[in-house]
C-alpha cells in the first residue's frame, strides 16, 4: 500500500486495520467519531473487536481501562482535544497513576482541526499528557514511522499517548523505519546550528535545513518524536557539538517539545535556543491546516529565520 499520500489519519486507520489481523489482542475504542479518525476501516474488519462508546471520552477512557485489564491491548481514539481535557481525570486516576496499559490515541492534534477552530485545535495536549507520570508521549512525523510505530506500542507495557494529525504530513522515512521508544532519530548531520523537531514539523524543518546549508550554514537535524521517555543524550550532545538549537512543533511552545528540550538544555548542556511554535495563543479557523500552520507562525522560513537567530547569540 502506498501510504505516502495519504493523511496521517488514514495511514493510521488502515495500518491498524492490517495489524489487528496480526495481534488479535487488539482492541479500538472510539468515541462515536470513527469516520473522523477512520478507525472504522478495523471497525469494518473486526467488528468483535471494535467499540463505539459515544460522544463520551471519560467513559471510553475508564472502559479502555476494563478492556485492559481483561487482558487486551486497548486503542482508546478520540480528538486530541477532548481526549486530553475532558477524560483528563480518567486518564489520570485510572491510566496514569494505576499504570494500566492503554494505547490512547489524540487525533486532529495540532492545528489540523482547521476548520472547527480554537475549541477543536489542540495545541496543548502533548504539556498535558507528558506532565502525568508513567505516561510515554509519541508524536510520529510521517505515515511510513505511523505504520511502524503501532506494532512497537502494542508491544510496550504501559500507558501510550499517540499523538495524530487530521492532515497530510511531508514524508520523511523510507517504509522499513524501525523507531524506539525514546531514542531520537539523526537525520541530517552538522556543525554550526541544530534543529529539533517532531510530528508534522520534521518535513518543514527539513527543507528549513536545505535552504540553511545553501546558505553556507552547516545545519543538523534531530527528530524527536518521543518526548516521554526524552533521548537527552541525543539533546546534549547535539548541544555540545553546534552550539545552538532551534526546536519546532505544531503545539504550544510551553510544555511541549520546546518545553522539555528548554529543560534539558538549563539543567545540562546550556547553549542558546529559539522554540519555534503556537505562542502562547489560541488559534483560529482556517481554510486548511497547511495555511493555518503558516499563520501561527509554523512557516519553513520561520525556522530558517530561528536558526539565523540563534547562530548570533552564540
Amino acid at each position: 500500500m502506498n501510504m505516502i499520500d495519504m493523511p496521517q489519519r488514514e495511514a493510521y486507520g488502515r495500518s491498524l486495520a492490517d495489524y489487528g489481523s496480526i495481534n488479535e489482542k487488539i482492541v479500538v475504542l472510539d468515541a462515536d467519531t470513527s469516520s473522523s479518525t477512520l478507525t472504522h476501516f478495523f471497525g469494518t474488519k473486526f467488528p468483535d473487536r471494535f467499540f463505539n462508546i459515544g460522544i463520551a471520552e471519560p467513559c471510553m477512557v475508564d472502559f479502555g481501562v476494563g478492556m485492559s485489564l481483561g487482558g487486551f491491548i486497548p486503542f482508546v481514539n478520540a480528538f486530541a482535544a477532548f481526549l486530553s481535557l475532558r477524560a483528563i481525570e480518567q486518564v489520570r486516576t485510572c491510566i496514569a497513576y494505576a499504570e494500566t496499559n492503554v494505547k490512547l490515541v489524540g487525533h486532529y492534534a495540532g492545528l489540523s482541526d482547521y476548520k472547527d477552530g480554537p475549541t477543536h485545535n489542540c495545541i496543548v495536549d502533548v504539556a498535558v499528557m507528558r506532565a502525568l507520570p508513567n505516561i510515554t508521549v509519541i508524536v510520529p512525523s510521517d505515515n511510513n514511522q505511523i505504520k511502524n510505530w503501532l506494532p512497537v506500542i502494542a508491544s510496550h507495557q504501559g500507558p501510550i499517548y499517540f499523538r495524530m494529525s487530521r492532515d497530510n504530513s511531508l514524508p520523511v522515512h523510507p517504509e522499513n523505519i524501525q523507531p524506539q521508544i525514546g531514542k531520537a532519530i539523526h537525520l541530517r548531520d552538522g556543525s554550526d546550528v541544530t534543529l529539533i523537531a517532531n510530528g508534522t514539523m520534521v518535513g518543514r524543518v527539513l527543507l528549513a535545513a536545505d535552504i540553511l546549508n545553501l546558505k553556507g550554514i552547516s545545519t543538523r537535524v534531530l527528530e524527536l518524536h518521543t518526548l516521554k521517555p526524552l533521548d537527552i543524550e541525543a539533546i546534549c550532545s547535539a548541544a555540545a557539538e553546534t552550539g545552538a538549537i532551534v526546536t519546532a512543533e505544531e503545539h504550544s511552545i510551553i510544555g511541549g517539545l520546546g518545553g522539555a528540550v528548554s529543560e534539558t538544555i538549563a539543567e545540562n548542556c546550556p547553549v542558546p535556543l529559539i522554540r519555534v511554535g503556537v505562542k502562547d495563543r489560541f488559534g483560529v479557523t482556517a481554510l486548511d491546516a497547511q495555511s493555518l500552520m503558516d499563520y501561527m507562525g509554523l512557516r519553513v522560513e520561520d525556522i530558517v529565520e530561528a536558526a539565523l537567530q540563534v547562530i548570533r547569540k552564540k
